[in-house]
């Protein structure tokens, strides 16, 4: 099940003059997956897009709409480069942007760590300081929309709701839920999660670009009381999502057991208090049964698949070909999962996608890859009318990218004799010095040649 209902996502604000950009070009249609790379990948050797008041208006051949061009727009020619959709990162933390790179023999080790470098987002002109830097790195990576974990620290979501508004992106986010197996400064209660993320749901929800995030990290770190909270407040804000990890560990799996012994296993515990469905993304889910998997499809919930974080924590293989495959496919994107993650480029989760499945005896093309980074992503956040695959109406979240933007991609990308050969090699070579430019709700948000390449209101 697959919903792209978008009641919570407004317009942009219209605050410039109509926009152009020329060149090569390719969107997505359909998932892959389910039709074939030929019948979901739009390509345009010589393309066009025309954004107005914030969105697309046209996208196709250069020829057939050059004549539908604004009076006095002259498009931005990007020739030699491939114009696609804004990437869509589905599972990343903000607070954990410092902790990259971190060492941890298995994720409970990681996450000692990493509980300390939460621990300073008490501090609101911290928390602001890496918001700015983590949107510039979001950006900078081509990365247009991101599903983000703040930490329990209300003044954390704010900050990072206010720099994503500055530069125009679509950030949906929320504060961290905790109030047990966690250190002391990091809990809340049920009652101060709730107070506190209704009052963030007032101020940020469907304001401008921002969505709000109903977000316990992970049933371990909630009681039963707490997750009763959050589903209670995700009934009456049923447009805001929610964001949670599952199944990313084997050892979680016991714990959740021993924690909710009532429950039948790890699902069971979202799914009893309310926390499935539609707008609903768990992160990892590598260690799902196909009954949970199966029933999260039925559902409308998506998963997060975070390769480059569960390569590094060595936490497994997500199942990525039986998730897709059947009568009831599971909405799957793509999640960096930084700090576990150790890049921000989507184009680098690809490749990790791609050994990944490698591991599991499957393949993984390119196409499929970008289809899990743009509209898959905008399907998994239930923004597939929104964002995602350029169609007119649509907003006007795009990236540029440069297949000649190290001499080694160069000598690769010159022999790519088929789109496909040139997204795979991008996935495979690229990073975010292949991100030439990146533009959020048509406006340039980033570009790498300029002399300040990051613009903000």
């Amino acid at each position: 099940m697959t919903t792209s209902t978008s009641a919570a996502a407004p317009a942009p604000t219209p605050d410039s003059a109509p926009i152009a950009v020329r060149g090569p070009l390719v969107r997505f249609r359909a998932d892959p997956f389910r039709t074939g790379n030929a019948d979901a990948l739009v390509h345009e050797a010589d393309g066009l897009l025309i954004c107005e008041g914030g969105r697309v208006t046209a996208a196709g051949p250069y020829a057939a709409l050059r004549d539908r061009l604004p009076p006095g727009t002259e498009p931005v020619h990007y020739s030699g480069h491939l114009i696609t959709p804004g990437f869509i990162d589905a599972h990343t933390h903000y607070v954990q942007k410092e902790a990259i790179a971190a060492f941890g023999a298995q994720l409970p080790d990681w996450l000692d760590r990493t509980y300390v470098t939460e621990e300073r987002f008490a501090d609101g002109s911290h928390a602001r300081r890496v918001a700015s830097s983590f949107c510039d790195e979001l950006l900078r990576n081509g990365t247009t929309t991101a599903l983000v974990f703040a930490s329990v620290h209300a003044d954390s979501a704010d900050a990072l709701f206010e720099e994503a508004t500055r530069r125009g992106m679509r950030v949906a986010a929320g504060k961290v839920w905790m109030d047990r197996n966690a250190p002391d400064a990091l809990l809340d209660t049920a009652q101060r999660a709730y107070d506190e993320s209704s009052s963030l749901i007032q101020r940020w929800h469907g304001k401008g670009r921002n969505l709000y995030a109903i977000t316990p990290r992970f049933a371990p770190t909630s009681t039963p009381d707490q997750l009763e909270a959050a589903g209670a407040l995700r009934a009456a804000h049923p447009t805001t999502l929610v964001h949670t990890h599952i199944s990313e560990h084997r050892d979680e799996i016991p714990w959740v057991s021993s924690l909710f012994p009532d429950r039948d296993g790890y699902l069971d515990v979202y799914d009893h208090y309310g926390l499935l469905g539609p707008r609903t993304v768990l992160a990892h889910g590598i260690h799902l049964t196909p009954a949970e998997r199966d029933h999260c499809a039925r559902s409308g919930t998506a998963v997060a698949h975070c390769p480059s974080s569960n390569l590094y924590l060595g936490s497994g293989l997500f199942p990525l070909r039986e998730a897709k495959e059947g009568d009831h496919p599971l909405t799957v994107a793509l999640g960096t999962d930084i700090g576990a993650g150790t890049s921000f480029a989507l184009l680098q989760t690809m490749r990790d996608a791609h050994q990944v499945a490698k591991l599991r005896e499957h393949s993984l093309d390119a196409v499929k890859s970008f289809y899990l980074a743009t509209r898959g992503g905008a399907e998994a956040l239930c923004l597939a009318d929104t964002i995602g695959s350029l169609a007119p109406g649509q907003e006007a979240d795009f990236t540029v990218l440069d297949p000649q933007a190290t001499p080694l991609l160069a000598d690769r990308t010159t022999q790519a004799d088929t789109i496909e050969d040139l997204l795979f090699a991008l996935t495979v070579l690229g990073d975010d010095r292949a991100v030439r430019a990146t533009y959020t709700a048509g406006r340039l948000a980033y570009d790498r040649d300029a002399e300040a390449p990051f613009m903000t209101d």
